[in-house]
């Protein structure tokens, strides 16, 4: 569950001192998704908008450009996007000073065409269309784009039907490839490796900045990407994204980390709990009962399940023990997990009510927290994916709070 964070100051510049002899990372880098793959990303997109009977889609820059193109590009009041018609041609739209980045990161053959400043992109986009006979059928819009977008389409093009395309990118973006799947693992490996190098630095006095601070270089030296997530400690960790009240590490204290970084883009999600010194007797005992929540999570994902039924059993789990009812604190105040790929939460989630089924190559963080207001709060974090067989981690859940790192 990570809320995203600026790298904190400095991590970068020391990332080329964090590893230490011990905490030597030497797994190679997996393979960036090739333009096979994006290629079959692509037609699989235009199948689904044939059997809807949608002429085009339109994606504007964010993660399911990146997925579609490779083009890593950022949001803006300057449009820039992807244009697919249902029969495999393909446009990029772009401002004409962007056209060599643009171009720099396009990963497999596509027009470009570009708008200057005093121009309209949308009436770019329009023309496009219209020279495909296009404007007379549906145009489906990715669920990021947005509200002055589709606004500029609807008056370039006022007779073109415009429909929600999160259907199509969805069905394509929550299966992940073998490829994918690989990346993730790999992000995910060098989130544990910074966890293990990062626990020993934890030392009494530290703020929640200075320990993020720690992790964010100790990821980055290991070759991730984008460290996000941050750190909560003492009553902190009973709200779920933390307090802006400062704590600094002390005896007795628990320690909320969660944190992840990305490889090509994929990114990992991994939360872990400690308690500084000697934990309490409820410490361990609330530790202990999200350890169990996690293990119910394993043993109900798998193929043709709902969902919502994982969220289900968990929270049964929970009230059994006097914990909610439902969402209620003490208890678990949130889903139990939500899809990753490359974004930390992607569709879908593991939320009562989803009544979506488990398929293979879906892949899901598993969180079931535990907050008591007040007082502290466990969250343990691995994310898993779904195999025919069942659910598989890409990170193991440590073993005891004693060992919070292993």
């Amino acid at each position: 569950m990570t809320a995203t964070t600026a790298l904190a100051s400095g991590a970068v510049a020391r990332a080329a001192e964090a590893l230490t002899p011990a905490g030597v990372f030497d797994k190679p880098r997996p393979p960036s998704i090739d333009v096979a793959e994006r290629q079959r990303r692509l037609d699989g997109a235009c199948s689904l908008m044939r059997g809807a009977g949608i002429g085009s889609m339109l994606v504007e820059a964010g993660s399911t450009l990146t997925y579609f193109t490779g083009i890593e590009w950022w949001l803006s009041e300057r449009l820039t996007a992807m244009v697919l018609a249902a029969d495999g041609d393909m446009m990029i739209v772009t401002p004409g000073f962007e056209e060599p980045s643009i171009r720099e990161m396009l990963a497999l053959p596509a027009e470009v065409r570009v708008w200057e400043e005093d121009e309209s992109p949308s009436a770019l986009v329009a023309g496009w269309l219209g020279e495909r006979n296009l404007h007379a059928r549906p145009m489906a819009i990715d669920e990021m784009v947005r509200f002055f977008v589709v606004q500029g389409l609807r008056d370039a093009a006022p007779q073109m039907e415009v429909r929600p395309g999160a259907g199509i990118v969805n069905a394509l973006r929550m299966i992940k490839s073998p490829a994918e799947l690989t990346l993730m693992q790999h992000a995910s490996d060098i989130t544990i490796a910074a966890y293990r190098a990062t626990g020993p630095q934890i030392a009494a006095g530290m703020s929640k900045g200075d320990i993020f601070e720690i992790m964010a270089a100790e990821m980055v030296a290991r070759g991730g990407r984008s460290p996000s997530g941050g750190v909560q400690i003492g009553e902190g960790t009973a709200l779920p994204h933390g307090s802006k009240i400062p704590e600094d590490v002390a005896e007795g204290r628990v320690i909320l980390m969660d944190c992840g970084c990305s490889v090509d883009g994929y990114r990992s999600d991994i939360s872990r709990t400690l308690v500084f010194g000697e934990p309490s007797a409820q410490q361990r005992r609330v530790w202990d009962q999200v350890h169990r929540g996690q293990e119910i999570v394993m043993e109900i994902a798998r193929p043709g399940v709902p969902a919502g039924a994982v969220d289900d059993a968990v929270r049964a789990y929970y009230t059994s023990l006097g914990y909610g009812p439902r969402y209620r604190t003490p208890g678990l105040p949130h889903r139990t997990g939500h899809g990753i790929g490359l974004d930390v939460h992607e569709p879908i989630n593991l939320v009562h009510g989803e009544e979506r089924l488990l398929e293979p190559g879906m892949c899901f963080s598993n969180e079931p927290g535990l907050y008591i207001p007040g007082d502290f709060g466990v969250r343990l974090e691995d994310c898993f994916y779904i195999t025919p067989e069942g659910a598989r981690y890409f990170s193991q859940p440590p073993p005891s709070i004693n060992r919070p790192f292993d």
